[in-house]
């Protein structure tokens, strides 16, 4: 029963009720209970309606507006410009992995800092690993470079599948405008 999902209850004067706590939260709770990785929902307090994504997205916003942003004008566009695209699922799943992947290998850095330096996940502990970030921002970037070619690679072998199975699919059919292939004959690009 420890783990038992969090009721959020937003009411339309925007103010958000935890049910658990049997008070209201800010977003900064919201925030914290993501951070502390807390399972949670957020409700129409009205209607049921389902609302977890647009408070995530809220917070993202917050996030984005004040400080250091974390995706560029560029990447919000590319982003934008996947939405009703035939690919829009494959790449939510595509960059969902990827995230998983980094966090991954961002929490194997940090077991690895820590037993290497000794401490748990203190505060001090922490202010080493950001120390550490610090001076090993070249090294990192360049590791996230290597990292995103070789995702970018696996991506563009993953299109190269998916055509060469569209076109072992729809072989025998004829499209007009298209040329009709022949066994013997190669693919021509």
């Amino acid at each position: 029963m420890e783990n038992q999902l969090r009721l959020i209850k937003k009411y339309p004067n925007r103010r958000l009720y935890d049910t658990k706590t049997s008070s209201y939260i800010t977003l900064a709770d919201v925030k914290q209970m993501v951070l502390k990785q807390e399972d949670f929902q957020v409700v129409d307090a009205k209607s049921g309606e389902e609302l977890t994504r647009q408070i995530l997205l809220q917070i993202i916003l917050e996030e984005e507006q004040g400080g250091l942003p974390m995706f560029s004008s560029d990447l919000l566009s590319q982003l934008i410009r996947f939405y009703g695209n035939a690919m829009q699922g494959l790449m939510g799943t595509y960059l969902e992995k990827n995230i998983r992947a980094f966090h991954d290998i961002q929490k194997t850095l940090q077991e690895q800092s820590s037993k290497m330096y000794g401490g748990d996940s203190t505060r001090g502990a922490q202010d080493m690993w950001a120390q550490f970030m610090n001076l090993q921002g070249p090294a990192m970037q360049s590791l996230m470079q290597a990292y995103m070619e070789q995702s970018q690679k696996m991506f563009a072998q993953f299109q190269d599948q998916m055509q060469n199975q569209a076109r072992n699919m729809f072989s025998g059919l004829s499209f007009p405008g298209f040329p009709q292939q022949t066994k013997n004959e190669p693919e021509k690009k």
